[in-house]
């Protein structure tokens, strides 16, 4: 039981601190070290440190030896990479989904498409990470292919993550994020409609914009 409570604790503080690297709390180049961060969460270090650890194999942070971890700088040539494999694996999957997916089933996302806009609407970039990251999953579960999926969403929390400098809402403001959920929807009416030139061009839209 203790085994499993402590696993529960570190989920959430794990979940905290994906949230803070989202909204830009934790501060790029900056570094926190386990007891501070358990003492701002009402936790010992052990958990903090542990989600941390997960972190630093995310690529979100950095062990520095005797102080703690130091969340990693990128910039802008990172994430136009990031953008760039995420196409690469995302957009030809999605073509031959839209050739094979029935309509009933693509019908079945719209409440996730829906949920993107209303993250937005809402101005937190953290609440509409998370259901931007829900609705491209639910879209690649169709391939059936679990390694596939789980890549793509690791590649997608990255892209998440703010680039260096001062963070307003990490440089995207409500329209910005309204305009991504636009084309969650838009993209969602393509493939419903089977009309693979506009998914095509939506998606490399989606990406070239992505962030």
């Amino acid at each position: 039981r203790a085994l499993v409570q402590r696993a529960s604790v570190r989920g959430q503080i794990l979940d905290a601190l994906r949230t803070a690297l989202v909204t830009g709390e934790l501060t790029p180049g900056a570094v926190y070290s386990a007891p501070a961060l358990g003492e701002r969460f009402g936790v010992s270090a052990t958990p903090v440190r542990e989600a941390m650890q997960q972190l630093a194999l995310e690529g979100a942070v950095e062990v520095v030896p005797n102080r703690g971890f130091r969340v990693v700088e990128r910039g802008a040539r990172e994430l136009a990479e990031l953008a760039e494999v995420r196409a690469l694996i995302e957009v030809p999957v999605m073509l031959r989904l839209a050739r094979t997916v029935s309509v009933e089933r693509w019908a079945e996302l719209r409440p996730l498409a829906e949920a993107t806009v209303r993250a937005a609407s809402s101005g937190c970039r953290a609440t509409y990470a998370e259901s931007d990251r829900s609705f491209h999953r639910a879209v690649l579960a169709f391939c059936g292919n679990e390694q596939l999926v789980q890549l793509a969403d690791d590649l997608h929390r990255r892209a998440q993550w703010p680039l260096v400098g001062p963070v307003r809402v990490s440089g995207r403001g409500q329209a910005d994020l309204l305009a991504d959920a636009a084309e969650h929807m838009a993209l969602l009416d393509a493939l419903i409609a089977r009309d693979l030139d506009v998914v095509r061009s939506l998606v490399g839209e989606h990406f070239a914009g992505a962030r």
